[in-house]
């Protein structure tokens, strides 16, 4: 036996996260608990703290080995089944049987409600009585979304054993209600328990030390005690022997009666709330959304406890999907309207408030305090919160003091919108820039939106505008993203269909030759028409009111998606989110890594349910969501893509199951309880009301409008011009090739954007209006002149 003071082999291997196809996520209600853990392929994965963006492990698994040279790691060499104590409770049991027969090892695991500390029992039982097996458990601390520069400890706290780690100010500490055997710290592929165990079937090598690298704790737990049960309590804490404490405390209890008062917070929380009943599914939906909300930023939600194809991603990869994306974390707001939590709601639109930008936007994504992760702009994103707040309204969850306090937020988003829409840098997907139905959507419709709400708050000019805006852009959406007479279309038989996005252009029209740069796709596939691109997404024209289901330009991009997107698999269709799509794994089901092949997606299945409900198909749309519960499989978790190739059983894919992405994909839970809701309803759940003029034909268009960020070239025949500037102006224009020239000064129109309006309606077709700028806040002109042509409106 080999025993030291300090571990040989630093740093180790490089680290690397682990898998994200989780079968249980859970964490205690309340803020005593600052704790959430995960588990797959039969043992914990990521936990984290004190924050819910920040994981501190990578995994905590068991080794069994016996005579013969016998070596089983339970996450590998083991059939294991997870599922929750209580339907909707996110503790959860697992049995683990060992495919070579010896031994079945049931784990039982929650938190603890009143401290930072995850609770393990651990029971193992030989197949054959009498079988002398040894038990091991193994940790791989990533303290502070980090697998470098941890330390591994094995010391005594106040003579009970531990195994604990530290790094830069995160601790923890993993103690057993039966001690340990033995434990060791070392360097992950040189000096750790592993690979000790492994080659001797016991621990031979002792070290106490790990210096800042990427570390393992190996302990033997007594197998005889196992048999009976053992405790495992894996605490959290600033330093080593504040996470000691905590777990030492922990074991000081009774796990019983700790696991009742998590079972009673829990069950006291769902009891509280309308679940549509309409399967199990949505208490572990439920479940799921409540786990993902931050403790000490109420409101925060996460996108997912995982990090997709994490076994392949190392520190590089900060964040994972453990951040908040506002997009996502208005759909999971919605989905927790959909089963009656108010509160929970206002708490997100009071992270919205907190976190928004000061020019009116919100980051692509971000940490828990407001910190951007990536910088991208996706206008989708300063929309989404808009329609929020009105779909608390239209549930009664907020109070008319509420949505007075709302309102500032409200008008700066719109203002956002105003100066920067309709175009946007970034789609839904994170990708291409352009016009994109989803976006547009969502644009016009919070729009409209505000324009209500501006009213609410007694500015009825600024309604004026934002009704006059959204109206424009409607008029706006056949011309940016209907194409007609394309291949495509004759191939699918129909006249024409919406596009998956359409390139900005200098003009605001569209071609369908014009090029589409894809992203995750390698040089040689980068490239696409913009009219041989379809997507799910022209579907929220009628989600958010601007078509109607039955429309004929709908039901033909319908016809579209189906024929090129649509993924038949023995629990049901579901649809990719644009043919192209690289997000996802390689052909041979090689993880992605930038380029990829992308897969279905569950939660399109649900966005198609919404589409049926419009259409007043409700039988359909119940299938659909009948699909859902099944693509969440026997862990009750939606993933967020499902495998839609052959089998690659040495990669765990199998054809309409959960692929390596992310599993679960909150807002694919958040999306079956809204379209629950919405089956119960007999109606689309978040549909605006404030769109109903788009719905039934009553909206107008009378002008057109000019912007340096759009900037139109034609007029047609008896509309208005409207010229707007993100800064006050003097217009010096002319309608008869500069014989006559007038000058028009700008407005304010109390919304960041300076307007000019013209009375065009009775120019001539063919008329061109000239025009150029003067800026006095610059004491300069444009350098440029414009022009605008007036074309027959036919």
């Amino acid at each position: 036996m080999t025993t030291g003071a300090h571990a040989p082999g630093w740093p180790g291997i490089p680290a690397r996260w682990t898998s994200s196809a989780k079968s249980g996520v859970g964490t205690a209600l309340g803020s005593r608990s600052r704790v959430w853990f995960t588990i797959s392929h039969g043992i914990l994965n990521e936990v984290y703290y004190p924050r819910l963006d920040r994981a501190c492990t990578r995994d905590l698994g068991f080794i069994i080995t016996g005579d013969a040279g016998f070596f089983s790691e339970v996450k590998r060499h083991a059939v294991s089944t997870t599922t929750t104590t209580r339907p909707g409770v996110p503790a959860y049991s697992t049995r683990s049987v060992c495919t070579q027969g010896r031994y079945t090892l049931d784990t039982l695991v929650f938190a603890d409600p009143f401290r930072d500390t995850v609770i393990q029992r651990v029971v193992l039982t030989p197949t054959t009585p009498g079988d002398r097996l040894c038990l091991f458990a193994l940790l791989a601390p990533h303290l502070g979304n980090g697998g470098a520069n941890n330390t591994a400890i094995v010391l005594d706290y106040k003579g009970d054993a531990v195994l604990a780690a530290e790094r830069d100010g995160d601790a923890l500490a993993l103690m057993s209600s039966s001690g340990w055997l033995a434990r060791s710290a070392g360097f992950v592929g040189a000096s750790d328990g592993w690979r000790d165990v492994k080659t001797n079937g016991r621990l031979t090598e002792l070290y106490q030390r790990a210096e800042r690298g990427n570390t393992a704790l190996t302990g033997e737990i007594d197998a005889a005690a196992a048999r009976e049960g053992v405790v495992l309590a894996l605490g959290f804490g600033t330093t080593v022997n504040a996470a000691s404490l905590r777990a030492r405390t922990t074991l000081h209890e009774s796990w019983e009666e700790l696991l009742a008062v998590f079972t009673h917070d829990w069950e006291k929380w769902m009891a509280g709330h309308n679940h549509p009943a309409l399967s199990g599914l949505a208490r572990t939906s439920a479940a799921v959304l409540r786990t993902h909300e931050a403790k000490g930023a109420e409101g925060a939600i996460i996108a997912s406890l995982s990090i997709p194809w994490g076994d392949t991603h190392g520190d590089e990869d900060l964040g994972g999907y453990h951040l908040v994306w506002p997009r996502d974390l208005v759909e999971v707001a919605g989905g927790l309207l959909a089963i009656g939590d108010h509160r929970a709601a206002r708490r997100v639109v009071r992270f919205l408030r907190a976190t928004q930008e000061e020019d009116g936007r919100w980051p692509q994504n971000m940490w828990l305090d407001g910190t951007p992760y990536w910088n991208g702009i996706q206008m989708d994103e300063a929309a989404l919160p808009i329609l929020l707040v009105d779909l608390l309204r239209r549930e009664g969850a907020l109070t008319p003091a509420d949505l007075l306090l709302a309102w500032p937020m409200v008008r700066r988003a719109a203002a956002f919108i105003l100066r920067n829409g309709p175009v946007t840098p970034q789609d839904r997907w994170e990708e291409e820039p352009g016009y994109a139905p989803f976006t547009i959507a969502a644009e016009v419709a919070a729009l409209a939106v505000a324009a209500d709400l501006a009213r609410y708050a007694g500015q009825p000019s600024l309604g004026v505008y934002l009704d006059e805006t959204a109206d424009t852009w409607y008029a706006g959406i056949d011309r940016w993203m209907y194409v007609r007479g394309t291949a495509l279309a004759q191939q699918c038989n129909v006249d024409g269909y919406y596009l998956r996005i359409a390139p900005p252009s200098d003009g605001d029209v569209l071609s369908a030759e014009a090029i589409v740069v894809i992203n995750n796709q390698p040089p040689g596939r980068a490239i696409m028409r913009a009219g041989d691109m379809v997507s799910p997404d022209a579907l929220s024209l009628v989600r958010f009111g601007l078509r109607s289901a039955t429309d004929p330009r709908i039901v033909n991009t319908v016809r579209v998606i189906d024929a090129l997107l649509q993924v038949d698999t023995p629990d049901g269709p579901a649809w990719r989110r644009y043919n192209g799509d690289g997000y996802g794994e390689h052909e041979d089901g090689a993880p992605f890594d930038g380029t990829g092949v992308g897969r279905a997606w569950p939660l399109l299945t649900g966005e198609r349910g919404h589409y049926e409900v419009a259409a007043g198909n409700i039988d359909r749309a119940r299938e659909l969501l009948v699909a859902m519960e099944r693509f969440a499989g026997e862990s009750g978790l939606i993933p967020e893509q499902i495998w839609d190739g052959p089998d690659v059983p040495g990669r765990e894919l199998v054809f309409g199951k959960a692929s390596g992405s992310a599993r679960p994909l909150v807002w694919a839970h958040a999306e079956y309880l809204k379209l629950a809701r919405a089956i119960q309803d007999g109606q689309v759940f978040d549909l605006p009301s404030a769109t109903r003029r788009f719905r039934d034909g009553s909206a107008t268009c009378t002008r057109a409008v000019w912007r340096f960020n759009h900037r139109i070239r034609t007029l047609n025949a008896g509309m208005a011009l409207r010229i707007e500037t993100a800064e006050p102006a003097l217009v010096h224009w002319s309608s008869d090739g500069w014989h006559t020239a007038f000058d028009t000064p700008t407005a304010d129109s109390g919304l960041s954007m300076h307007v000019a309006n013209f009375a065009t309606e009775d120019l001539a077709v063919g008329s061109v209006v000239q025009f150029t700028f003067f800026w006095p806040g610059m004491s300069r002109w444009e350098q440029s002149d414009f022009a605008v042509a007036v074309v027959d409106a036919g």
